[in-house]
């Protein structure tokens, strides 16, 4: 079993050697045992599902909540010849069923879902021609409602695995508490699982808190100190591009990444990032996701996380190489007072949060007894205008109506163009005659989408721009056309926020909002915090041993390597000295 575990990693990632543990993972999963991996960010998470999905018959059924991610890892694993699909926002009934259908007859390895899908009728009555043997949930964090990222979706899972008795599962996370840990045992109905957990503390990675209300010039001066690439995080979408701005005139190539940039402007800046052609990306916590680069020297935080899980994530970006890396955390003088003020700002008065649904339900005109099971599109900045709310205010009331299971908001979306030929072919050879304009377009189609006859296919529009040397904007000017003619149907591309609807709208007054469970998740908001406070004010304890007995690692040793590690060591040599 090694060696073909071996032959796999080798012939289709091109590497020699398993991370630590990723090995006795994968043969946990193959001898059907359910299994929980902790590993943290670097710890190469997807390979534990993937190679033994590869070694075995059958399809690995993975479960995300990022439809970015999940497009990510499709097109990743296609690129190996490997077949995958994933089920996303906003696609039609029929091509789920036409996905289902073709997973179920292929030679299909990998099927991504979003966890809002798994107890639709439709995914369940596909289920036993898609012959899953592993389950995988990524972010198995979500699962738990002390979590940082609860997701009541996450709970269908469990009545998942009625449905494929003996079908083992294999949780991965790269941040969870000893108490997150176990809620995820209990939730997922993990049989006698073997827990695998990589140590927490990072030898290579040195932590650093500087207390500094003159933020972009240290992050400067720390940027022109340490070469090589970096990461700044930031609060805001603003902060990023004035941060980004500020570092290129002085000379550090940098960009702003943010989720209100379209998805082509996200991807160009990444595959610059990624690529050397700019040397730091200024960013929101909406970068960094599946995110696999290995040099990253810096990361710094303009500004402080609201959870040690967050900042630990995001600082973990950093050398992951090997190599001597820096994560250094910014913190002014109201910083730790701002936090200590967010649970009572995250957790709203249930009137409030009534109130704002009031006015979600009048943006969006959706009557009363309807929308479950639903997408609508969502212009958060036009609905803060409309109703004069502050956008951190309405992303605030959206997360509590997500954890009580009322809905749940997507930002980063991409739904390519979709076309189908809504004509026969002779009408089609016809049509082309009396319009010699749009036959370029028309025969790039053609050739370029087999079963485009049949029904609706994903079209990259910059790809047909491309192939039929049109300006910018006339693919989809041509392709708007076609349709007024009534030659294809055309759904252009997407990129607006989503909201889905777990349930049907009930009127502001009927919304229920537990609030035992309400009091007890500021609560826990409100621990968290308080465990980011205290670790910015460490000026003793080694900060890497902070983060690792947080997270249950009680074994972990003195860094030597921190900012509070060096200043004792300064010290003691004085001492010595002296």
């Amino acid at each position: 079993m090694n060696e073909d575990l071996q032959s796999l990693l080798q012939q289709h990632w091109h590497y020699q050697n398993f991370r630590p543990q990723q090995e006795e993972i994968m043969r946990s999963v193959l001898e059907g045992k359910d299994t929980l991996a902790l590993l943290p960010t670097g710890g190469g998470k997807s390979l534990c599902f993937q190679v033994p999905a590869l070694a075995r018959p059958g399809l690995c059924l993975v479960v995300s909540p990022l439809i970015a991610l999940m497009k990510e890892q499709t097109d990743s694993l296609r690129k190996k010849n490997i077949t995958a699909f994933f089920l996303h926002t906003g696609m039609s009934r029929k091509e789920i069923i036409n996905t289902l259908q073709t997973a179920g007859d292929s030679n299909c390895k990998f099927l991504y879902v979003s966890p809002e899908r798994l107890e639709t009728d439709l995914l369940i009555s596909y289920l036993p021609s898609l012959d899953v043997r592993l389950i995988a949930i990524d972010e198995a964090h979500c699962v738990s409602q002390w979590g940082y990222d609860f997701r009541p979706s996450y709970l269908r899972i469990a009545a998942l695995r009625a449905l494929l008795p003996g079908v083992p599962l294999l949780a991965l996370t790269a941040s969870a508490t000893p108490t997150v840990l176990k809620d995820i045992v209990d939730k997922l109905e993990l049989k006698e699982p073997a827990i695998f957990r990589q140590p927490f503390t990072r030898p290579n990675l040195s932590y650093s808190v500087f207390t500094e209300e003159n933020k972009i010039r240290k992050i400067t001066e720390i940027l022109e100190k340490v070469p090589g690439s970096g990461i700044v995080y930031c609060r805001t979408r603003r902060a990023t591009g004035e941060i980004s701005e500020w570092l290129t005139r002085q000379g550090i190539p940098s960009a702003a990444y943010h989720a209100g940039l379209s998805q082509d402007e996200r991807h160009q800046r990444q595959d610059d990032w990624l690529k050397d052609r700019i040397r730091v990306m200024a960013c929101t916590n909406a970068f960094g996701m599946g995110i696999d680069k290995s040099g990253v020297r810096t990361v710094i935080h303009a500004d402080i996380p609201e959870s040690v899980e967050n900042y630990y994530q995001e600082a973990g970006r950093a050398g992951r190489d090997g190599r001597k890396a820096y994560a250094v955390l910014l913190a002014g003088a109201a910083d730790a007072a701002r936090l200590e003020n967010l649970p009572d700002i995250r957790f709203p008065p249930p009137a409030t949060i009534r109130l704002a649904y009031q006015h979600l339900m009048n943006y969006l005109q959706l009557p009363a007894g309807t929308g479950e099971g639903q997408y609508y599109d969502f212009n958060l900045a036009e609905f803060g205008r409309r109703f004069q709310l502050e956008t951190s205010a309405i992303l605030d009331i959206l997360k509590v109506l997500e954890q009580e299971g009322v809905l749940i908001f997507q930002q980063q979306v991409f739904m390519p163009a979709r076309v189908q030929f809504t004509i026969g072919k002779e009408a089609l050879y016809d049509f082309e005659k009396n319009h010699p304009a749009l036959q370029p377009l028309i025969h790039t189609l053609l050739r370029s989408y087999e079963g485009i006859f049949d029904q609706p296919v994903p079209v990259r529009e910059r790809q047909l721009t491309y192939s039929t040397r049109s300006a910018p904007g006339q693919v989809a000017a041509d392709l708007a056309q076609l349709q007024a003619y009534q030659i294809i149907g055309y759904v252009p591309l997407k990129e607006s926020p989503q909201l889905y609807f777990f349930r049907d709208r009930v009127a502001a007054e009927d919304l229920y909002i537990d609030p035992v469970r309400y009091r007890e998740r500021k609560e826990q908001y409100a621990t968290r915090i308080r465990a980011m406070v205290r670790y910015l004010g460490l000026s003793v304890e080694c900060r890497s041993r902070y983060l690792a007995n947080y997270f249950g690692d009680k074994d972990a040793e003195d860094c030597g390597a921190c900012d509070n590690c060096l200043r004792a060591a300064r010290g003691n040599t004085s001492a010595l000295r002296r």
